[in-house]
Order: structure tokens, then C-alpha cells, then sequence
């Protein structure tokens, strides 16, 4: 399983452990960046290397820091 996480505002109330999402791609200059569906988090950006091979992804961890909450997602890839 990969791992990748995502950074949130104060909308973590709006996520669950366990809970599926979907994330969007978004290519910028080359770099990929994923956005959790309704615009709950973002991801920093990935070479193309590193793209998802999937779009769905479950919630393992929500936790705080200083600066902003962190969403940790789990994705099953072949």
C-alpha cells in the first residue's frame, strides 16, 4: 500500500479513518499534485514517476502539526 499525505485546513472534521475518498490529478509544469474530492486537502507535487495509479484512496491517520492538519491516505497500486 502507498501512503502519501495530504494537507488540510480546519476541514479534518470531514474525514474519517477508514473512510474512502477520491482525489483528482492536476499537472502543473510537469509535477503532478492530488486534491481530495470538494477541495478537503492537497498534496505536494510528484514527478511523473511518481503518479497515482489510482484515484481512490482510504483514510489511515489524521493528525495536527504547528502549521496545519495532515491527512495520511492509503492507496492500493499493482
Amino acid at each position: 500500500m502507498r501512503t502519501m499525505e495530504f494537507s488540510i485546513e480546519n476541514n479534518g472534521h470531514m474525514l474519517t479513518i477508514g473512510q474512502y475518498v477520491n482525489v483528482k490529478e492536476y499537472v502543473t509544469n510537469g509535477l503532478y499534485s492530488y486534491m481530495i474530492e470538494h477541495a478537503i486537502g492537497m498534496s505536494s507535487p510528484y514527478r511523473i514517476y511518481e503518479r497515482l495509479k489510482t484515484r481512490r484512496g482510504k483514510v489511515l491517520e489524521v493528525k495536527k502539526t504547528d502549521k496545519f492538519n495532515i491527512a495520511v491516505l492509503g492507496f492500493e497500486e499493482e
